[in-house]
């Protein structure tokens, strides 16, 4: 239903229906979920198989194919529409008109894979495809404690079980601090879950999550002697 409306003079637009087929941060939204745990942990595994040289093309590609893409869409209708009705089922409603989470999840990605190690790098990734997706999950379903906005204290402490999960596998995967296993897991847990609950100003998370969440596991390799054994 196409509906026009008046607003200081301006004849506006708006597409109502086309609207409510999009899904609020608020809502569970499956196919968004899924998406997300699958892409990024494809992306994860992609990046850390290959080697440094192939993994950084694969990512600057991906890059490259999506994010000019998605500034160009919101200058311009007609790739607008074609891009939201392609990606419509792992939208959001506030993806139509500004830039789209995956923009911000592959520049953060970009980041920390040209700064950090590549195991924390892989850490990082697994927590973003994973932690982030659980906590939303958690939190909307049983999220009653509020704490920052809308994230909550079922939410993560989802996200602190999922990276303290995630760290354990990894560390005890490549051999690192084996020695140190459990204090590591638990301090990357807490890292993971401050990542993905604390906002840090008007930042996506799908980009603070990965910056923060390497940043913080840097030091706690740099304090346990996690580099000497990579």
């Amino acid at each position: 239903m196409l509906r026009r409306m008046e607003a200081n003079g301006l004849s506006i637009e708006m597409n109502m229906d086309l609207l409510q087929d999009f899904k609020k941060r608020s809502e569970m939204h499956w196919a968004r979920k899924i998406w997300h745990m699958c892409g990024v942990s494809a992306l994860a595994f992609a990046y850390y198989y290959l080697s440094f040289f192939w993994s950084s093309i694969f990512l600057v590609i991906l890059w490259l194919l999506f994010v000019p893409i998605d500034f160009l869409r919101l200058r311009s209708p007609v790739v607008n529409d074609l891009i939201t009705h392609i990606f419509r089922p792992i939208m959001r409603t506030s993806e139509v008109k500004a830039i789209a989470g995956t923009s911000y999840l592959l520049t953060g990605v970009l980041c920390v894979s040209f700064v950090f190690p590549r195991e924390i790098v892989l850490m990082t990734l697994l927590y973003l495809a994973f932690a982030d997706p659980m906590a939303s999950v958690v939190g909307i379903r049983f999220g009653k404690d509020k704490i920052f906005g809308h994230k909550s204290v079922q939410g993560s402490a989802a996200a602190f079980v999922i990276c303290a999960i995630i760290t354990w596998a990894v560390l005890l995967y490549k051999g690192i601090m084996l020695d140190r296993l459990v204090i590591v897991s638990l301090l990357g847990g807490l890292i993971g879950a401050a990542a993905e609950a604390i906002p840090v100003g008007k930042l996506d998370d799908n980009f603070s999550i990965p910056v923060l969440s390497a940043g913080g596991l840097w030091l706690i390799f740099s304090i346990f002697g996690g580099f000497t054994t990579i």
